[in-house]
């Protein structure tokens, strides 16, 4: 039988990096080393690390005319990946979000996880609501794992705490709210999760922590490379990495958790992604 796919929504979009000796300072020229074309994206990103883990995969998202570099790129940074979405129309200016009725024509039998980057919060709460619908008329091996991402501090996204499997919060989000450190943070937005649910946020070199079901923290220290090269992307790396663990049943949130971190640090030391695995 097939492996279900692990569904990621949200964005994808064109990363144009240079590559320099040094950070610039602030109004000074800086002779670039190199630069590159990246496909990007935090749900993007987080595809392209899954496929590179093994795990069928597949994005959802919007793309603009002309989008072919993106579509071609598709296929050889991550083969098992599988990308649903359509163009809209040339006219459009302002790429639209994926919205509550394109996702009505997901199949959802087709999934085991389906991951939310945290946008459009109000249609993004109708279409979980849709796998929780879903999910109460199938046997527990049949149902979809869910998880949301909530990454920029804006009040809007602060209604997606409440759905959601596992909810990955980021260090600017935590420290919108007051908090200085992953426990603090992972603690003090646990009430807001829903029942059962996992917060999980991570803290640069800090590592990162967790808060499952139980009430237990759990902590892993970061796995930094020898000489950090390239960050851009990190955090959707350990994302990527935590859900799969996740998602194959085996692991337990501190593996999880730990294999996120190993999997971004590798990350942090290579230039994209290929240097993951």
């Amino acid at each position: 039988m097939e492996e279900k796919r692990i569904l990621c929504i949200g964005l994808v979009c064109l990363d144009i990096i240079s590559v320099v000796d040094v950070y610039p300072a602030e109004d000074t020229d800086t002779r670039c080393l190199s630069q590159r074309w990246q496909r990007g994206g935090n749900a993007s990103n987080s595809c392209t690390v899954l496929s590179l883990l093994g795990a069928p995969c597949a994005f959802m998202g919007s793309l603009a005319p002309g989008h072919a570099w993106l579509t071609d790129c598709m296929g050889p940074v991550h083969p098992p990946a599988d990308s649903p979405c359509s163009p809209p129309p040339p006219w459009v200016r302002n790429l639209p979000d994926v919205t509550a009725q394109d996702f009505e024509q997901v199949d959802l039998t087709q999934y085991k996880w389906i991951h939310w980057e945290g946008r459009n919060a109000a249609e993004q709460v109708k279409m979980i609501q849709r796998v929780e619908e879903y999910n109460r008329t199938c046997p527990a091996h049949q149902r979809v794992s869910t998880s949301v991402e909530v990454e920029k501090p804006r009040e809007e996204l602060y209604q997606l705490f409440g759905y959601g499997d596992v909810v990955f919060v980021s260090k600017d989000v935590a420290k919108d709210f007051g908090f200085h450190s992953a426990p603090e943070a992972v603690k003090g937005l646990h009430s807001r999760v829903r029942p059962g649910a996992t917060v999980i946020c991570a803290w640069a070199e800090a590592g990162a922590d967790a808060l499952g079901p139980d009430g237990e923290l759990v902590h892993s220290d970061a796995f930094s490379p020898e000489t950090i090269v390239d960050t851009l992307g990190a955090g959707d790396t350990f994302n990527a990495a935590v859900l799969l663990a996740l998602s194959r049943g085996e692991a337990v949130l501190q593996e999880a958790l730990t294999f996120g971190c190993q999997v971004a640090g590798r990350k942090c030391g290579v230039h994209g992604y290929d240097g993951i695995v």
